[in-house]
């Protein structure tokens, strides 16, 4: 395993997945709540706190409440950048402040949320930017697909989307058997879940052939932090 500060880390001990969701809609809620119960206490949801209750074009944000629930429920809260800006347009003062006050919003909420993880709003990164969350987080998302395997850049990790219209069955059936021999981690993720989608979500079919694919390949779903503190990471 290599060190921490070095933000790689060696991936080999058996597959795993995790799906994340980045937000909740109010209109499509007894979709998230569904996925909720689908994954258990399995799901990473990464949040920004400037976003909530607020309507971002195809979905209104989560509320407080609704992310408390899923905090309390044993789910993993995980952090974007308050306002959702870009980290490669934030200069290292401006993304302390964004990363600041997103932890303020979730222990306004409730003390007990600790956030580990961040995605990079937008799948973007850079390496000064890089460099500032991995002193921050324990790893940061990014959305190039792909399984996390070998030597893995614990900053940068692969995110395969569970999008309709991004990628089918056979696609979901692919990663799967990728990460089973390469002994890798697979990560997925998406915005939403509903018999209609917006451009950025999934079906719920979709979603239950994801998790049934896990479930017949013995792979165990974890959240971000489970999966790091399961890989010594």
């Amino acid at each position: 395993m290599a060190s921490r500060h070095r933000a790689v880390a060696a991936v080999g001990h058996r597959p795993d997945g995790q799906f994340h969701l980045r937000r909740r809609s109010e209109k499509r809620s007894h979709h998230r709540r569904s996925i909720a119960g689908a994954i258990r206490r399995a799901g990473t949801f990464y949040v920004a706190g400037g976003l909530v209750d607020q309507w971002s074009g195809h979905w209104v944000g989560a509320g407080a409440d609704d992310i408390v629930g899923l905090h309390r429920g044993g789910h993993e809260l995980a952090c974007h950048t308050f306002s959702h800006t870009r980290a490669v347009a934030l200069d290292s003062a401006a993304l302390a402040m964004e990363m600041e006050s997103n932890r303020r919003y979730f222990l306004s909420l409730d003390p007990s949320i600790r956030l580990e993880n961040f995605a990079y709003p937008y799948g973007l990164g850079s390496l000064p930017r890089k460099r500032q969350l991995g002193k921050a987080f324990r790893s940061s998302r990014g959305i190039v697909p792909g399984v996390n395997s070998g030597i893995v850049d614990l900053h940068y990790l692969r995110a395969t989307p569970l999008i309709d219209g991004q990628i089918g069955a056979e696609g979901i059936d692919r990663a799967f058997d990728e990460a089973v021999a390469t002994n890798g981690w697979l990560i997925f993720y998406s915005h939403d879940v509903d018999a209609a989608p917006s451009p950025y979500g999934c079906s719920p079919s979709l979603l239950r052939h994801a998790l049934e694919a896990a479930r017949s390949r013995n792979i165990p779903v974890l959240t971000v932090a489970d999966a790091l503190r399961r890989a010594g990471a």
